[in-house]
């Protein structure tokens, strides 16, 4: 009886979510839950005119005065207007309802719902008062403003939609960015042998120990999603720009193609930063990772061509330089510890790394096609060592840029 008795004294000390206006305020319960406090948004209603809709599949439309924002259960990202939020936990359904973060009232809804400040000191969600006409005023201009909810965006236009950066001082900001997740389950392997492996399972546990491992160095880590779901491509990118990130890491497991005269015994480990492909073997891995959107209930940006306006961008280019030095500091670190060759340092047109405007790299850290090399990745010890060499890169590169500008804290990412 005692773990029982301990979830329930951890439900009730779930601190009330307070809303007031100038009549009244209105203390609405919360649940508590391991990453933070949790609210069911019907609860809302007497304050707030909150609607929720059902899209499809997991995603969700929450609708306050004409502002919508989209999130999906079991995913951390909001999605509002052009910007993407990070939460700490993912909205979840109970008894049909649906459940969010607490933080999606105390931070989201301040910088897009209109009409509602959040007050720190006073830990309170204040609403303003208005009248009806002024509350239809408020849904009309809302709506005459806001994108529809699935919107197609050329990628002339998308550069200028880019959400603000979260400028965080005196620290470095690394976004983990694990492959695939949810439906997509990426490459599987290995050919003709054992044991069977999603990309999206061995992504996701090599990207959680290499955020260990910069978080112990003194970095904060910021991860595109940290469970077993699908993040579009170009969220992810966006996810890093919000963060106000100064490098993008992404992790990826390879693949051999079946017209290879001998698909299983393909192995190594490679590099990817974002450029026009320059090889066959290139195009083809960027051919495999942006197939990925298919998976996609809303359209990748600039899925014709992902490079037509990035490499016009000079800021974007001195980013492309960057990335290049990361990625050869990431591949000299590897050799040390994968058994498979290094295939060196290469370019390609990933989306993900399309709307990360700052140095950003997509790794490949072994064919899981091949059976030697599927039993390494799937090993704990081989993902931690693996984690620990790309984490060194990440620290290697700092330190590197650092002493290239002078000593001088400068800027990495978009808005430094």
């Amino acid at each position: 009886m005692i773990v029982p008795a301990l979830v329930a004294l951890q439900i009730a000390a779930a601190p009330p979510l307070v809303i007031r206006d100038a009549r009244r305020a209105v203390t609405v319960p919360t649940m508590a839950s391991a990453s933070g406090a949790m609210v069911r948004l019907g609860a809302l209603q007497p304050m707030l005119p909150v609607n929720v809709s059902h899209d499809s599949l997991a995603w969700y439309t929450v609708e306050v005065w004409g502002a919508r924002m989209q999130v999906q259960v079991g995913a951390t990202s909001v999605r509002a207007g052009g910007d993407v939020y990070q939460l700490a936990a993912a909205p979840r359904l109970e008894n049909g309802r649906l459940v969010v973060p607490v933080q999606l009232v105390t931070d989201v809804f301040p910088d897009v719902v209109p009409n509602v400040r959040w007050d720190d000191d006073a830990k309170q969600l204040v609403v303003f008062s208005v009248d009806a006409a002024t509350r239809a005023n408020l849904r009309t201009d809302a709506a005459l403003s806001a994108p529809p909810r699935r919107p197609e965006r050329s990628s002339s236009s998308y550069a200028n939609e880019l959400p603000p950066p979260r400028v965080r001082r005196g620290r470095r900001t690394i976004i983990v960015d694990a492959g695939h997740g949810g439906v997509d389950n990426g490459m599987s392997g290995p050919i003709g042998g054992w044991p069977k492996i999603y990309e999206k399972d061995i992504t996701l546990a090599v990207a959680l120990k290499l955020g260990e491992r910069l978080r112990a160095r003194g970095i904060d880590v910021v991860y595109t999603r940290t469970s077993d779901t699908l993040i579009a491509l170009d969220d992810r990118g966006r996810i890093a720009n919000r963060a106000g990130g100064d490098l993008f890491i992404s992790i990826h497991v390879n693949a051999a193609s079946p017209t290879w005269q001998d698909p299983g015994g393909a192995r190594g480990f490679e590099t990817y930063f974002l450029s026009e492909a320059k090889t066959e073997d290139a195009r083809r891995v960027e051919q495999m990772e942006n197939a990925a959107a298919r998976f996609e209930d809303s359209p990748s940006v600039g899925r014709d061509d992902p490079l037509s306006f990035i490499l016009s961008d000079m800021q974007q280019n001195e980013h492309l330089r960057e990335s290049n030095e990361l990625a050869t500091m990431i591949q000299q670190r590897l050799r040390a510890v994968e058994p498979g060759p290094s295939r060196g340092v290469k370019q390609a047109g990933f989306r993900v790394l399309v709307t990360a405007y700052m140095p950003a790299v997509l790794v490949e850290i072994g064919f899981g096609t091949n059976a030697r090399e599927a039993r390494y990745l799937s090993d704990r010890s081989s993902q931690d060592a693996i984690a620990n060499a790309v984490a060194g890169a990440a620290m290697d590169y700092l330190s590197a840029y650092e002493r290239r500008v002078g000593g001088a804290r400068a800027g990495l990412g978009t808005g430094r």
